[in-house]
């Protein structure tokens, strides 16, 4: 019987482990913490949305690092098998906007119990507050594995400690130090998935949350995002579901060059919105600009846009002049905001960067510098966009090293 040995009991390193028990090998997992899966039990504000119930093609469309390693990984292991994988071991799950997945009970507590329960029927052996100090080869061949107690000899191992956001889940970049030892690149770590700092600041704005907006990104001339969503205004700049998107897409650009723009009323045309204003103002004809705009806007927002807008608050609709309005388009259709930088890592939903995956075999996670070294989750360069295909990235790569390891 060969021994396997899973660095990490996060999402990754439990389905490696399940599926490495069930191919026969004796499994250990080491986790430094003294539970599984504690980042685990924050994905989701709680409710862990534990995969995306689309298709093969819809999936790659939003990994955003290296998409293309993933196929053959999404082919032997595609979310509707994360589905099935789930409610066959008794998780009742739903499926909610945007095809997201999560546990009917909604606590990310159930996906972990579920995964322990697996472990435990599977014969692995899971060793809590045990921190893996080495790796050890011979002849460019995995040979055992150093614990902070002990050291074991072993036939594979698969690296599942994933990237460095969160740390005080356990991510603090162990398997870099791994990967490095032996070799590989590992393509510098940024922030994905994070709220964005703003030249501007929008203190005044904090707490405002805009649905039905549509949010832009440009790279220069470059349009590299576009869509109809939410965003919220906070003390350091801007998050919310669009704001998140755009960082994993200018995470690693001159953020100098980097506008955001932001549509306030996407579902109405220059002309259109022109005519709604036209209305609201003919009712209005005796209050201030700032008055007659709060059937339009949310009221702390009226301020920025008619600053935006150079249009004094006090203004009296019967002075608004047509360069006025012509303005005031300008500032609800165009909104422009402009980042500094992103939050820090630590507090980043996902890590981007991580083990470069030129030097692993995408069909099996295996090392291709080292025989019997495996990589699966975070810690290797990948990532995606929201809605259950960060964990789904997990889970399909955790299946492949642990079927291979």
């Amino acid at each position: 019987m060969k021994t396997t040995v899973i660095v990490g009991g996060g999402a990754a390193g439990m389905f490696a482990a399940a599926f490495a028990a069930e191919k026969g090998n004796k499994v250990i997992l080491l986790e430094k913490n003294e539970k599984l899966g504690k980042k685990v039990y924050i994905t989701g504000k709680g409710r862990c949305n534990l995969t995306n119930d689309c298709t093969e093609e819809e999936f790659i469309a939003n990994v955003v690092s290296n998409p293309k390693f993933l196929m053959s990984a999404v082919r032997a292991f595609p979310p509707q098998k994360t589905i099935e994988f789930f409610e066959d071991c008794g998780l009742r799950l739903k499926t909610e906007r945007g095809n997201r997945v999560f546990p009917f009970s909604e606590k990310a507590s159930d996906v972990t119990k579920t995964l322990t329960n697996v472990l435990h029927a599977r014969g692995v052996e899971i060793c809590l507050e045990e921190e893996v100090k080495n790796l050890l080869i011979a002849e460019r061949k995995i040979t055992s594995v150093v614990t902070n107690k002990r050291e074991i000899t072993c036939d594979s191992v698969v690296v599942c400690t994933g990237g460095i956001s969160y740390p005080a889940t356990g991510s603090t970049g162990d398997g870099y130090k791994f990967a490095r030892d032996f070799g590989h690149d590992v393509v510098p770590p940024r922030a994905a998935l994070s709220g964005i700092e703003t030249k501007e600041n929008y203190k005044n704005l904090q707490g405002i949350s805009l649905k039905n907006i549509k949010l832009s990104a440009y790279f220069g001339k470059k349009e590299l995002f576009s869509e109809v969503g939410e965003m919220l205004f906070t003390h350091f700049g801007v998050s919310g579901p669009l704001v998140l998107s755009i960082s994993s897409l200018i995470n690693r650009l001159d953020m100098n060059a980097v506008r955001l723009v932001l549509d306030l009323k996407p579902g109405l045309s220059d002309e259109q919105l022109k005519n709604r204003i036209l209305r609201d103002f003919a009712e209005l004809k005796g209050k201030t600009v700032f008055n007659a705009l709060v059937k339009l806007l949310p009221t702390r927002m009226i301020g920025a846009v008619l600053q935006k807008a150079i249009v004094g608050e006090q203004k009296r609709v019967a002075e608004f002049s047509s360069k006025d309005m012509e303005n005031l388009i300008a500032a609800l259709k165009r909104f422009e905001i402009l980042p500094k930088k992103l939050r820090s890592i630590e507090e980043s939903v996902v890590t981007a960067g991580g083990v470069s995956v030129k030097e692993i075999n995408p069909k099996t996670m295996e090392s291709k510098l080292v025989s019997g070294l495996f990589f699966a989750g975070e810690v290797l360069d990948l990532d995606a966009f929201t809605g259950g295909f960060n964990l789904q990235i997990a889970f399909m790569t955790g299946y492949v090293a642990g079927m291979n390891a």
